[in-house]
């Protein structure tokens, strides 16, 4: 049996319990996919990342992240809380700026003091169609809908509208794409959301860094403006703050470490 480490953190929030748990994995090479799909079923949390070293490039590590039930190509949350590991755990760091190679090419993240600043991708919005079995499954018709990379955007015209949503995650997992965001103008931020990606295993993902590289494009042309503050209102809830820079968006929050433990595997 082969020992390593993991760190639970919860990620856009500077409350324990609060934003969203992550499970972090620092590897030497990478384990078998079958392993790591299992660790993340076993972890059962949103996602699990696992990191690996770039030899010779000192803060460049390559990053993979798991849903309990697949493996995911871009993640917000989980690479905050690798962020999170290296800098404040393991302060294997050299600079304050790491960089990830993913599923969705180069990630990047800045450290500011207690904030940490994600370099992800901007996402691209098409106007679309609900299938019918989406409309009836959210009960409250958006007034906007949209396709992004993965994922469904709907938008409705109220944050009240986004917290009664009580949608049928059954008749969600028929549907061809990630998941689907929800959101509004916010009451104590520029915009609100919350997200279902129950086809992933994830019936509400309590806060998606990655859904904030679709939504703020989208309010950045709404509202007039690039930087603006979001909430996502799940139990949990969580804040960032988002800037659209050209064809990146900057998703900055917080975290804190909930617990370090080691979990053992047989040697590959």
């Amino acid at each position: 049996m082969t020992t390593y480490q993991l760190f639970q953190i919860d990620a856009f929030t500077a409350e324990l319990f609060g934003g969203n748990p992550a499970a972090v994995v620092p590897l030497d090479t990478w384990l078998p996919d079958q392993t790591m799909q299992l660790l993340a079923r076993e972890n059962n949390l949103a996602e699990t990342a696992f990191f690996v070293p770039i030899p010779g490039s000192p803060d460049r590590y390559h990053i993979r992240w798991f849903t309990p039930a697949t493996e995911v190509k871009l993640c917000g949350h989980a690479t905050l809380a690798t962020a999170h590991a290296i800098f404040n755990c393991l302060k294997t760091n050299v600079s304050d700026t790491l960089s990830f190679q993913s599923l969705s090419g180069w990630l990047h993240v800045q450290r500011n003091g207690d904030w940490l600043t994600l370099d992800f991708p901007a996402d691209h919005l098409q106007a679309a169609e609900l299938p019918e079995s989406v409309w009836s499954a959210f009960h409250l018709p958006p007034r906007e809908v949209f396709m992004g990379r993965e994922d469904y955007l709907l938008v409705y015209p109220s944050e009240a509208d986004v917290l009664a949503l009580n949608p049928d995650l059954k008749a969600l997992k028929t549907v061809a794409a990630r998941g689907f965001i929800c959101t509004a103008p916010g009451l104590k931020s520029d915009f609100t959301s919350r997200c279902f990606f129950p086809a992933f295993g994830i019936d509400e993902d309590p806060v998606t860094g990655s859904a904030h590289t679709t939504l703020t494009p989208y309010w950045a042309e709404k509202l007039g403006k690039t930087s603006l503050t979001a909430i996502q209102a799940s139990e949990r809830c969580g804040f960032l703050k988002c800037v659209l820079a050209g064809e990146r968006v900057l998703i900055s929050g917080q975290a804190i470490l909930y617990m370090e433990g080691k979990f053992r595997v047989p040697a590959v």
